[in-house]
């Protein structure tokens, strides 16, 4: 069955090169259930390998020929090895989370070729603690980043004692499962669907003159909206190689909350100030932080009936914020309340505009960003931003799969050139991990920012007197 690519899909496969994989990935750290024998991950691999039949979406891989008149098309693939996608990996001893995060980044640089269905999973057993992982990843062109979170989260379950959930692949993977529950620790609901809109959308939009107007101007007096102007250069912000380097943790989002309680900010606010702060620290370590102030692209979700923001389309409204990280202030509870008014200050904004003019003028911040490795300008024009920072909200409750106990939960994203680091969180149970994805050749040392997003969480409560 050929099935037409759309043009969004079209581009992250065109604008694709060896040093800029297009996929995004994740890392599940899961518990044996009890009574779990030496060959639980080998058991665990068979069950996701001997699946009876395929769910369509898994099956279909890119295609071009004179046959299809040069134009990008889904076909099925009539020759599917269930083997070269799902693998079985091991850890070298001693077996720590360092050597799980190093081998998540490297298989992350890895180009998935279009010969085949553009998307592998790996059980990844031999940590010291006797945890299994699972790591995933799916082409953008497949998915995005939000749709493979809930393709994840399809196969899991608050029930401990279900045994019958099948992996995302499997055509029985249930679509009848209970809605995604809300979070209130995220920066918005979508993150790079806002993108794929908004590449959809045309000129007649009512008052798109009139938003890009307003827009604009906000960016040229340097003042918040979904255009930056003022991004300094930094090290961030060059070409990258094809190496990946994968850091990620998590915080309870109750310590966040205490701050935020504390400063009269948001959890959000705080997210962006361990951020700024932690980049900060970063690269005064290097030499190389900028005097002026870090900019960030950040989806937001506009709440109409929760903010007293009046909305002209009610509902969610869906777009993104280039926010000011405040890297030139050294105290960090000033730091966290640049940010609160910067945020606040976009999100008034985009609250006046339509969700149709929200998503253009968010398209049109984040445009050069895709633009400019297109032309190969990357490190030569000011960027539209140094940094990505979004959010994928999960479960609240502990989720198991097939009696295995869900403990960590990790996003990784996709670094481009002139954008080398991805930051993305994804919150759950309790707690918010980050995922840290960076070009491993220019970003050295790059799980140093976990250091220091922990030491900006301390600051920031001995500042709040959280």
């Amino acid at each position: 069955m050929v099935t037409p690519i759309d043009p969004t899909a079209a581009a992250f496969l065109l604008t694709e090169n060896r040093s800029m994989p297009m996929h995004v990935g994740g890392l599940q750290l899961f518990e044996k259930p009890e009574g779990a024998g030496r060959n639980y991950g080998r058991e665990l691999y068979e069950s996701m390998r001997d699946v009876d039949e395929i769910a369509p979406l898994f099956l279909r891989r890119p295609h071009r020929s004179l046959t299809t008149a040069g134009q990008l098309v889904w076909v099925e693939d009539d020759e599917f090895d269930i083997e070269h996608h799902v693998r079985h990996n091991a850890l070298p001893k001693p077996g720590r989370i360092r050597e799980l995060l190093d081998l998540c980044g490297r298989i992350h640089g890895t180009r998935l070729a279009w010969e085949r269905p553009l998307w592998e999973a790996y059980i990844i057993e031999g940590l010291r603690d006797s945890r299994v992982a699972l790591y995933t990843k799916v082409h953008h062109a497949l998915v995005d980043g939000v749709s493979a979170m809930r393709l994840v989260q399809s196969t899991l379950t608050p029930d401990p004692d279900l045994r019958d959930m099948p992996p995302p692949w499997d055509a029985r993977t249930r679509r009848d499962r209970p809605p995604r529950e809300p979070d209130d620790s995220g920066f918005g609901e979508i993150s790079t669907q806002a993108m794929r809109t908004a590449l959809g959308i045309t000129a007649e939009a009512a008052g798109m003159p009139g938003a890009l107007i307003k827009t604009l101007s906000r960016s040229v007096r340097n003042e918040t909206s979904s255009v930056s102007l003022y991004a300094p250069r930094t090290i961030f912000n060059q070409k990258i190689t094809s190496s990946r380097r994968f850091a990620a943790q998590d915080w309870p989002i109750e310590r966040l909350r205490a701050i935020s309680s504390a400063t009269g900010t948001t959890i959000n606010d705080v997210v962006l100030a361990m951020c700024g702060g932690a980049v900060r620290r970063y690269l005064l370590e290097l030499d190389a932080l900028p005097d002026t102030p870090l900019v960030a692209m950040v989806p937001v979700g506009l709440k109409a009936k929760e903010s007293h923001i009046a909305s002209t389309e009610g509902g969610n409204a869906v777009g993104s914020v280039m926010c000011r990280l405040g890297t030139d202030f050294v105290d960090p509870l000033d730091r966290l309340l640049d940010i609160s008014a910067s945020m606040n200050a976009g999100k008034e904004a985009l609250a006046g505009m339509t969700s149709a003019q929200i998503m253009a003028m968010s398209a049109l911040g984040q445009a050069p960003a895709i633009i400019a490795p297109i032309l190969r300008v990357s490190g030569l024009v000011r960027p539209p931003y140094n940094l990505i920072i979004s959010n994928v909200p999960g479960p609240r409750s502990t989720q198991y799969w097939n009696g295995a106990k869900l403990v960590g939960h990790y996003p990784l994203s996709i670094p481009i050139n002139g954008m080398a680091l991805n930051i993305t969180c994804i919150s759950y149970d309790g707690n918010l991990g980050f995922g840290l994805t960076g070009c491993r050749r220019t970003l050295p040392h790059l799980q140093r920012l976990l250091v220091h997003l922990d030491d900006e969480v301390k600051a920031l409560e001995k500042a709040a007197g959280a």
